[in-house]
């Protein structure tokens, strides 16, 4: 760890806050040789998600460590969409590479102009021109984008504009190039003053972009189809990972308060109030950590599809547990809590932006709040 945080300092006086750190490359081939690689994949690892999810949290202790088992966001969702969806040629071409970890990718979805977190008013154009198609349009919050190792953007975008078909039906996905003429990189989006070099959420701007129709994604009108399945569980991952953050700053709590004296040479540890804030936060913690196996357990039961409740619970409820913790250890470090040099800042600000990654907190209490009145429905008419 502190080998990958002097490398990248090194980058940043050298002018390059792109440039990833050598150690990475490094890690990763020892992985490899372990048999440590594409753990998230059960048809690969041959491992559940429940098995998974214990995994991940160790992961998650540190916020760049799960590349070195390929097990990254957002290239995740983007294997197993490509495993599920790609044509033999588009694996060999893009999935393949991800596997072994040649190569890095980027979801390219959200936009400045619309709720994006509605995804029906997405609106970048993949217009079909012949044997092409063109994509125009802006995003932002591009993930993985600002890698100099991401080489291929699956987009989502608008194909029907007629109208006619059914709101769900009118988008679709496309593998594009990272280096197509037409793209343009912009700057960094940056969340509390942390740009997540050498990473990024950029900027893209698709400028009349042509790909060949081979390029797309299962079918015309299959976007929904296919950001729902890379969706699921994607958003149990964040959460497994935002668990591995919390037990480190429980930790990082627990030295805190077993080494600072306060007033009349007490150490903190002997503060009631401060034991009672440390006993409320393993309670909720471990309490959040059980949503997450459930989840992760309905969706090797039955599916992400019919999991998406216990998802949902888990998205909503981690990283709103996870951020009281964070703060109440902030509080207890004081003013170097708040700082660039103490990593508690820098998990506030990841955890914080899990409330929004694939999909907003609101929009989940919508679906749970939706299937327990369903469900509730049914079982009165039943009666």
């Amino acid at each position: 760890e502190s080998v990958y945080e002097a490398q990248l300092a090194e980058s940043v006086a050298r002018g390059n806050r792109w440039e990833v750190p050598p150690v990475l490359e490094t890690l990763k081939k020892k992985a490899k040789k372990r048999g440590l690689w594409n753990l998230f994949l059960p048809e690969f690892s041959g491992i559940t998600q429940r098995e998974y999810a214990t995994i991940s949290e160790v992961l998650g202790r540190n916020l760049w460590v799960a590349e070195v088992l390929n097990c990254q966001f957002p290239d995740t969702g983007n294997m197993e969409t490509l495993h599920l969806f790609g044509t033999q040629e588009q694996k060999a071409t893009w999935l393949r590479p991800l596997l072994e970890g040649e190569i890095r990718s980027s979801f390219v979805m959200t936009e400045p102009g619309v709720a994006s977190s509605d995804a029906v008013q997405i609106s970048t154009a993949i217009e079909r021109v012949g044997d092409f198609y063109e994509i125009t349009g802006e995003k932002w919050w591009i993930s993985g984008a600002g890698d100099p190792r991401c080489k291929v953007f699956l987009v989502f975008g608008r194909t029907d504009t007629s109208g006619k078909l059914p709101r769900h039906r009118r988008h679709s996905v496309i593998l594009v190039p990272a280096d197509a003429p037409g793209i343009t990189i912009g700057k960094p989006m940056t969340a509390f003053g942390y740009d997540d070099h050498p990473y990024g959420h950029m900027e893209v701007k698709f400028d009349r972009v042509r790909v060949p129709c081979s390029n797309l994604l299962l079918d015309e009108g299959a976007g929904f189809k296919i950001a729902q399945a890379r969706l699921g569980p994607g958003r149990l991952h964040h959460c497994m990972r935002t668990i591995g953050v919390c037990e480190r700053t429980i930790e990082f709590l627990m030295e805190r308060l077993t080494t600072r004296t306060v007033k009349g040479g007490t150490k903190m540890a002997n503060l009631g109030v401060r034991r009672a804030e440390l006993a409320d936060a393993r309670i909720a913690l471990d309490q959040a950590r059980l949503l997450v196996l459930h989840a992760a357990h309905r969706i090797d039961a039955v599916g992400s599809k019919n999991a998406r409740e216990a998802i949902a619970e888990a998205k909503v409820a981690v990283p709103n547990v996870v951020l009281e913790i964070i703060d109440r250890a902030m509080q207890v470090h004081g003013g170097v809590g708040l700082s660039h040099q103490f990593p508690l800042a820098k998990y506030y600000m990841r955890v914080r932006t899990v409330r929004f990654m694939d999909g907003p907190c609101d929009v989940h209490r919508e679906t749970i709040a939706r299937l327990q009145l369903r469900n509730y429905q049914a079982k009165k008419a039943s009666l």
